[in-house]
């Protein structure tokens, strides 16, 4: 395509009003160049606290898009464009709208419209013309267009290359399942506190408030259908949580015995702490090394109507923080890459990078080889991942073993994404009496 001249066959949009979907492309615009800069999503998306619930819900739409299809957006404007943009914002905005486009095509001449209307805020309106002419000319072009994607791999499957090439080896033939499932919408999976009441108890509840859900798991229940947290009845009552199926598998698998010392050592936001509580009561020590995070522990479990003690520490810096009694369970839910959870935080693919691998086994190590003699002769430490790659996996846990004597592996567990869980990863250990 010819590169437009700023102002070239730009059609005079007024100013997109807060209530538009202009102003959602512009507010989604906004946080994707935040994460093109190196934010989270997560992140990026507080800016917008301040905005009408429509716009933000709209915005926050058109982010996760453009993030989930990595590489789509990407590959259409170097097709279209004789040379890349220099304004960040304007091109994220370019994307949000090409997102839209593909997967609204019904709403084509409004999306259009209000892009260029968007891009009369940004730069002072100079790209106005540049904008009307990229959405333009994918709209004439879009069937080749998407035919050329389907032979670049990046594009095509909308992940990293060196995240494709890491699974193809571990995964030979289940590799294109998992990436189809870490590209898809996740699933708003409940997770019903068994103290307060029954997954039976739960569902009835739901149908009351005309909410349909599906069991999975032991205490959990998917939903047919997301929605805000307040649409749940009995939420702030703590009657339920908000934790994925696969997550709920921690509680499960370490599942120590009532009164027992615990020890959840990378504990932020709470979720499989709140989970080990509700099972059984015990005497656990919650840590995490963020201030602000382990506030949302105290949170979640003031909202359940349960009690541990919350310490802001470095897990590894024992010295700090143990008074010495050893501990008859450990939950050790490590930093890692989180590539199994990419379809609730599609920003990783974009923030991730391959040496991080290697920066997370080095951390992960540290934090098994820091904790385990803090467990007493004949306890179990839980090694709990989100990750898919081994490297973080079984790897990691085969070199632990070579490290430190003592160590029984009781059982493995690898999820991958699918429709009922995100991935995983739990190694169940043993210190020998």
């Amino acid at each position: 395509m010819r590169r437009a001249a700023p102002d070239d066959g730009a059609p005079t949009s007024p100013a997109p009003a807060p209530d538009s979907l202009g102003w959602s492309l512009l507010l989604a615009a906004r946080a994707l160049t935040q994460v093109r800069a190196g934010k989270s999503l997560g992140e990026a998306l507080l800016a917008l606290a301040q905005e009408p619930p429509a716009a933000r819900a709209a915005a926050q739409d058109v982010a996760y898009g453009v993030l989930r299809r990595y590489a789509w957006g990407e590959f259409i404007l170097g097709r279209l464009m004789s040379k890349p943009l220099t304004h960040p914002e304007t091109e994220a905005l370019l994307l949000g709208a090409l997102y839209r486009l593909d997967s609204r095509p019904d709403s084509t001449p409004m999306v259009v419209d209000q892009a260029v209307a968007a891009a009369g805020e940004l730069a002072g309106g100079v790209f106005k013309g540049l904008v009307n002419g990229v959405l333009r000319n994918f709209l004439r072009q879009r069937e080749s267009l998407l035919a050329a994607l389907a032979d670049d791999d990046v594009a095509h499957h909308h992940y990293p290359r060196w995240w494709l090439s890491r699974l193809r080896r571990a995964y030979r033939d289940d590799w294109p399942a998992i990436v189809a499932a870490g590209n898809q919408p996740p699933p708003m999976t409940l997770r019903v506190n068994q103290r307060r009441g029954s997954v039976a108890d739960y569902v009835a509840r739901l149908a009351a408030a005309g909410l349909a859900a599906r069991p999975v798991g032991a205490h959990g229940l998917i939903l047919h259908k997301p929605v805000a947290v307040d649409a749940l009845p009995g939420f702030f009552d703590g009657l339920v949580s908000v934790q994925d199926a696969g997550a709920q598998r921690a509680a499960e698998l370490l599942a120590p015995m009532p009164g027992a010392r615990v020890l959840d050592a990378c504990a932020a936001p709470g979720g499989k702490t709140a989970h080990l509580l509700e099972r059984a009561d015990l005497d656990l020590l919650a840590l995490d090394i963020d201030a602000a995070r382990a506030q949302r522990i105290e949170g979640n479990l003031r909202r359940l109507g349960l009690h541990a003690q919350v310490m802001v520490a470095d897990c590894n810096a024992v010295d700090r923080w143990w008074d010495g009694r050893p501990f008859d369970a450990i939950l050790a839910d490590v930093p890692c890459s989180a590539s199994g959870v990419v379809r609730r935080h599609p920003d990783i693919k974009s923030l991730r990078r391959e040496s991080d691998i290697r920066r997370f086994t080095h951390a992960q190590a540290a934090i098994l080889d820091a904790l385990w003699p803090l467990l007493k002769a004949g306890g179990t430490l839980l090694y709990a991942t989100c990750s898919v790659f081994p490297e973080e996996n079984s790897a990691q846990i085969d070199a632990f073993r070579v490290r430190q004597p003592g160590v029984e592996r009781l059982l493995q567990e690898q999820l991958v994404p699918q429709d009922d869980n995100d991935g995983f990863y739990y190694a169940l250990l043993r210190k020998a009496d």
